[in-house]
């Protein structure tokens, strides 16, 4: 078999699929057709339809693009049968039900941004940035009936620096989980169809852990996950804010009495060993530096955006608000 006889379905949504898609087209590789989700209505007015930034790539190629609203669509479902694929390859997609997942002969395999066993779910990527992990990864797994507990074909390890943001990690994994799908798309063609793969529970011991509850988690984000808490250590609240950067963003709400309150989005802070002296969440301010009392130590605010203004180094936004010292972050524990 070679990489033209191999049929393949490919369905994603977000910029972090493209790259695999991209390599899998500029690769030779003979994708039949791309799923993705339906165009979003955007504007003032949801006036405005936003396809994904897989079909944008996906017609400009010339693939066939299917859109299905439910998964479970019968005409979709016959619409995806008559590609009669051998491979559906899924990166950053959502929940498929086995007629689909089982439809294709060799199976349908998952790029997941993690190291699975561990983090398993929709934001892999941020919750390993914010509980601190010095390292993680890739995995390759075929698809089964709950999510990301698949058979694991193959992994690859990404280090993360002390001063790593979430889009330094993403960036790093959309490369890497180009390279490791096309590894084992590349394992399944040399072996006609047939692959190593392996219980995710034979890989508990390297992700540190002796069964499912010992695993860390990587559930949806939402808003109200952003919300810094202040009784946290400094370290903790560090990693926080680069588990979030760019995108969505920490935030905390600072209020003074006589002042309306606002809501301070930040994007990048410095650890210190200035002990904090003030309750959590009261706001410092030392030669010309922005400083936040955590539960330890203070932290030094680097970037942020305040209600109504653009995004901005903490130098300037000290320069044109010069009542900063009269606010403090409201309580949440």
């Amino acid at each position: 078999m070679t990489k033209k006889d191999l049929r393949i379905i490919f369905m994603g949504t977000p910029e972090f699929a493209v790259g695999t898609l991209k390599a899998l087209v500029t690769g030779g590789y003979n994708v039949v057709a791309v799923v993705t989700q339906p165009d979003k209505p955007v504007g003032r007015h949801q006036d405005t339809l936003q396809p994904s930034q897989v079909k944008q790539f996906a017609l400009e190629h010339g693939l066939p693009v299917l859109q299905p609203e439910k998964m479970k669509d019968p005409v979709f479902v016959e619409e995806l049968r008559s590609y009669n694929a051998d491979l559906q390859i899924v990166v950053a997609f959502r929940m498929l039900p086995e007629i689909v997942w089982g439809m294709p002969r060799f199976g349908t395999f998952n790029v997941h941004a993690a190291l699975l066993p561990q983090y398993r779910g929709a934001a892999p990527i941020n919750w390993a940035v914010i509980n601190g992990e010095k390292k993680t990864g890739v995995t390759t797994f075929f698809l089964d009936h709950d999510i990301d507990t698949g058979r694991i074909i193959e992994q690859r390890e990404f280090a993360i620096p002390d001063d790593a943001d979430v889009e330094y990690v993403y960036d790093g994994l959309m490369a890497l989980g180009a390279e490791i799908a096309l590894s084992t798309t590349d394992k399944i063609i040399e072996g006609n169809g047939q692959v190593d793969s392996m219980p995710q529970e034979l890989y508990f011991h390297n992700a540190g852990v002796s069964d499912e509850s010992d695993l860390c988690h990587a559930p949806k984000i939402f808003k109200e996950t952003c919300e810094i808490n202040w009784e946290n250590p400094c370290k903790k609240i560090y990693d926080f804010v680069r588990g979030l950067s760019p995108y969505p963003g920490t935030w905390t709400t600072i209020v003074a009495d006589g002042e309306k309150d606002l809501i301070m989005k930040i994007f990048r802070t410095a650890k210190t060993t200035l002990p904090a002296t003030t309750i959590p969440g009261e706001i410092v301010l030392e030669n010309n530096r922005l400083f936040i009392s955590a539960s330890d130590f203070l932290l030094e605010i680097l970037e942020l955006q305040i209600t109504g203004k653009k995004r901005m180094a903490a130098r300037d936004f000290l320069n044109g608000f010069k009542k900063i010292t009269q606010y403090t972050c409201q309580h949440t524990c």
